[in-house]
């Protein structure tokens, strides 16, 4: 074995261990090991064409071992890279996907239909529209990496997509991480002021998204909880797509919650949120998790963090929860 590879084999065993190093070590070790390599891909649902993007430590190789996959599924109003492969000058990391990369994950994510680079239609690109999205970019991933299976996460509303894509097929889910998750929406505050627009919504496809709302996503629960140049350069990053973005989940989230029913996803399951979080009360989430028919599921509450985990201060908590998750030793005696 090469001094490269048992150093590799050693990362990998400190990365299943989960909770045996901390994130932030593995992956300044990981760092010096292998640059981030990084590729574009498309997928088509019918006429439509989905932007994939692909993060991983070293481009593939013929006959190299597998690596666990993890798709990163994005909300109603950031498309992908904005979402999880941000640069914030002088802030430290806030790539969601560098980070899963230097731990060892090859890491997706896409563009849903009218987000970022995907095709343009006059659809609202409700959550149902989002799953479907997904299932298009499965035969992708699993054609470039090999795997059948594979980990999501998604937030927001796009762990509302993922949530029903694993219920539509669980053969294709392994792990799944929900953060930001809202289930009936009850007593939600931020639902409750959203539907205050719900007409509005019905109205048109498309609402705006401009700067002010984007910064509103760092502010609307409790701020300081995150670094307002942050959201500047997220709205940066975003607003090259223009200042419009579909109104679909907003109607599913405001109107016809639940879309999903805990009992029909079968995958272990992370349900993970901010303390602060306004997009669902704790006893909503509750109900969800004590429905979840497998065994291997978590709630994890993080301190001092509201509704986007990726972006705050102590984010690099959210890191050691899902990382902690997602490497969960197989289970023995099942």
């Amino acid at each position: 074995m090469t001094e490269g590879a048992s150093r590799r084999g050693l990362l990998a065993g400190a990365a299943i261990g989960g909770a045996l190093a901390a994130p932030a070590a593995l992956i300044q070790a990981a760092a010096a090991e292998e640059a981030v390599w990084a590729a574009e891909y498309w997928a088509e649902k019918g006429p439509v064409r989905l932007y994939l993007f692909r993060k991983r430590l070293g481009a593939p190789k013929p006959g190299e071992a597998p690596r666990p996959v993890l798709f990163l599924v994005h909300g109603s109003s950031n498309s992908a890279r904005p979402s999880f492969d941000l640069t914030v000058p002088g802030k430290g990391e806030y790539s969601l996907m560098n980070v899963f990369a230097r731990l060892g994950y090859d890491v997706w994510t896409m563009d849903h239909e009218n987000y970022g680079r995907s095709s343009r239609t006059e659809s609202n690109s409700d959550i149902a529209s989002g799953a479907a999205d997904l299932a298009a970019a499965m035969p992708v991933v699993a054609r470039e990496t090999g795997a059948a299976r594979l980990h999501m996460m998604g937030e927001s509303s796009g762990a509302l997509r993922a949530a029903v894509f694993a219920a539509q097929d669980p053969s294709r889910v392994d792990r799944l991480v929900l953060t930001a998750f809202t289930y009936t929406g009850k007593d939600s505050p931020t639902l409750i002021e959203r539907a205050k627009r719900l007409d509005a919504f019905r109205a048109s496809n498309k609402r705006l998204r401009d700067r002010s709302m984007i910064r509103s996503i760092f502010t609307r629960d409790m701020p300081g909880t995150s670094d307002m140049a942050v959201a500047e350069a997220l709205a940066d990053a975003e607003l090259v797509f223009g200042d419009q973005t579909p109104t679909g989940t907003y109607v599913d989230m405001t109107s016809r919650l639940p879309v999903v029913q805990p009992e029909a996803v079968t995958s272990p399951v992370l349900l993970i949120r901010g303390e602060h979080d306004g997009i669902a009360s704790m006893a909503d989430l509750w109900e969800f998790f004590d429905r979840l028919p497998n065994g291997d599921r978590q709630f994890v509450v993080l301190p001092n963090a509201a509704h986007s985990l990726t972006f705050g201060h102590n984010r690099a908590q959210f890191w050691h929860a899902a990382q902690a998750f997602l490497s969960m030793p197989a289970l023995v005696g099942a």
